[in-house]
């Protein structure tokens, strides 16, 4: 959706003139608008990150130039870079977390959650959004022509959707009780930079909808992201150091269902990058996609 070009102690970020069901990035009026989205809503756990956003231009002769003479025929989001060695992914891939990190990292987001806008909703909204996924999730990984593994992805699927079903209640209960926030909306690892203070940056800016959640569906997926790399201990360490921050009861029979359908979903997103013209490192993408439908059935089993 976006070219990001690192440029010193500074990262640009321009969003590619696209069109998807869920985001619309195809007007130059857009792309400034969702620009300015992302910098305002960034800056709720990544201050002082999202310097602001800045015109590409283009002159009477026909040199381009950020913040320049001439016609404004792009925008670009102006960030200041973060050290690599520090973000979350890298250091669980290397041993590098501990209980310290689990505390710093659910202080910052018991903090984001108390004070984030908690809007009405339509009690059914969590559902749908849940149902539609899981019919998305099937137009790719019901492909054979993609890959093997279609039998085990159609019978996950039919196991995600009555598990799904057992659960509506609940989703209706969590939503009537003003559990909902407008929240990160894609809490991953890689979106986490342990640094003094922690940054958690480039939080989901084109389709509100998409960020309203419960706090648990979000922390289910950051821990479901941690046990893909090997670290499923500091999941499940963060959710408990959230709930007690919040004085909160954890909403254990829901966490095995939303795990599974954060799970299901990145398998659908890594096998649909096999249907790019070009689709870069195809070897890569089966076998991950396999590796989080492993995950989604060991969420599944571990309801019964």
């Amino acid at each position: 959706m976006s070219w990001v070009f690192l440029a010193g102690e500074r990262v640009f970020k321009l969003k590619k003139p696209v069109r998807y069901p869920y985001l619309d990035f195809s007007t130059l009026e857009a792309r400034e608008r969702y620009c300015r989205e992302e910098t305002r809503l960034n800056r709720r756990l990544a201050p002082g990150i999202y310097q602001g956003v800045v015109p590409l231009t283009c002159s009477s002769t026909g040199v381009m130039a950020l913040g320049g003479e001439g016609e404004i025929v792009d925008w670009l989001v102006e960030m200041q870079r973060l050290p690599a060695d520090c973000m979350l992914d890298v250091r669980l891939k290397e041993g590098r977390v501990g209980q310290e990190e689990v505390g710093r990292l659910a202080q910052v987001l018991a903090n984001f959650y108390r004070h984030a806008e908690h809007p009405s909703v339509d009690p059914d909204m969590l559902f749908r959004h849940f149902t539609q996924e899981i019919a998305e999730n099937r137009t790719v990984l019901l492909r054979p022509d993609l890959w093997p593994d279609v039998s085990k992805a159609s019978a996950l699927l039919d196991q995600l959707d009555a598990a799904l079903g057992k659960i509506r209640p609940r989703l209706r209960e969590r939503s009537q009780s003003g559990c909902i926030v407008d929240g990160h909306g894609d809490l991953r690892p890689e979106h986490i930079c342990l640094a003094n203070p922690i940054v958690i940056f480039d939080c989901l800016e084109f389709n509100r909808d998409l960020r309203l959640v419960d706090p648990y569906d979000e922390l289910a997926f950051l821990a479901m992201e941690c046990a893909h790399l090997n670290a499923a201990w500091f999941g499940r360490a963060l959710i408990e150091r959230v709930a007690e921050l919040m004085g909160d009861t954890i909403p254990h029979d829901l966490l095995g269902t939303y795990t599974a359908l954060h799970a299901v979903l990145r398998a659908r997103l890594s096998l649909a990058h096999l249907l790019d013209p070009s689709p870069r490192e195809p070897q890569k993408w089966g076998p991950q996609a396999r590796q989080y439908l492993d995950l989604a059935e060991r969420a599944l089993v571990s309801l019964s």
